[in-house]
């Protein structure tokens, strides 16, 4: 079954997309509906055979054009030549997801400086890195979107502290990017997911899965959300709809942040089922097994 997006057929039609992360999770459904509405999409990530397994899933449903490429996007050499690969490749780079990022679980007492620096260049190095390549070697001269995946950071990330300061880095830097790049006819924007089933929930121990399974009771919508419904944020933001929209961010999170713990439960009745359906879209993909 092909993708079911809420966007018109060919939306993006001769247009080249790069997204970072595309092998699983978010990225992965992003690629699938970029590539259901007619872009040639253009995947990065360190695994080439996740890479090419999204590939193969997009050539069999779609009739788009896929390319994918082994790239640590913080690593800067590597990702200079990933873009100049890609141009020759595609002769053009219309739109990027800065996707790629990753965390894990820790305490600021207990935070290796190691690992907090891994984190920030992932979520925040890597970004710009790649960011900065596509408009100095394209969209400089052509114009562009990019969208900056970043988080639910809004009063701070207790246990991911160092993916929070990153992610608050991303959002301050797409605000500089949108306004220093405007005039070149670039728009920069944030999306920001909350708490979404995807693959990332398995990446976590049994202690963190089993804290991630009760958090429904603290969204107003009463569920988690899915890949899809992030797709469709960014989705908009790379399309003409978006036009005037640039150095802002979309927040795809339920409410959360809204949920303030002075006001009590967010139901009505908290124990009746909620009644809000996910969007469907997305009929590739996989419930993570910290859910089942």
């Amino acid at each position: 079954m092909q993708y079911r997006s809420v966007f018109r057929a060919n939306l993006f039609a001769d247009q080249t997309i790069v997204i970072t992360g595309g092998g699983t999770g978010i990225g992965r459904c992003i690629a699938h509906e970029l590539a259901s509405l007619g872009a040639t999409v253009t995947i990065l990530g360190r695994s080439t055979e996740k890479l090419q397994a999204v590939k193969a899933e997009i050539e069999d449903l779609y009739a788009a054009r896929v390319s994918t490429h082994s790239c640590d996007i913080r690593d800067e050499a590597t990702v200079k030549a990933t873009i100049a690969a890609i141009l020759e490749e595609h002769g053009r780079i219309d739109g990027l997801v800065n996707n790629a990022g990753g965390q894990y679980p820790q305490r600021v007492s207990d935070l290796s400086l190691k690992g907090f620096e891994a984190v920030i260049k992932t979520n925040l190095t890597g970004g710009f890195i790649v960011s900065q390549e596509v408009y100095n070697r394209w969209m400089a001269d052509h114009g562009g979107s990019i969208v900056n995946m970043i988080a639910d950071i809004w009063g701070g990330m207790p246990t991911m502290a160092h993916s929070g300061a990153a992610r608050a880095g991303m959002l301050n830097l797409t605000e500089s990017m949108a306004c220093e790049w405007g005039r070149a006819g670039v728009r920069v924007n944030a999306v920001a997911p909350g708490w979404i089933a995807s693959s990332g929930f398995d990446t976590y121990d049994e202690t963190m899965q089993a804290f991630i399974r009760g958090l429904t009771g603290k969204v107003p919508l009463g569920r988690f959300g899915v890949e899809a419904e992030v797709s469709g944020a960014v989705a908009f933001l790379l399309s003409a709809a978006a036009g005037f929209i640039s150095g802002s961010c979309i927040r795809v999170d339920g409410g959360v942040p809204n949920a303030r713990h002075t006001w009590g439960a967010p139901f009505a009745d908290p124990d009746a089922p909620p009644r809000s359906v996910p969007f469907d879209g997305f009929p590739q993909a996989i419930v993570p097994k910290a859910l089942s």
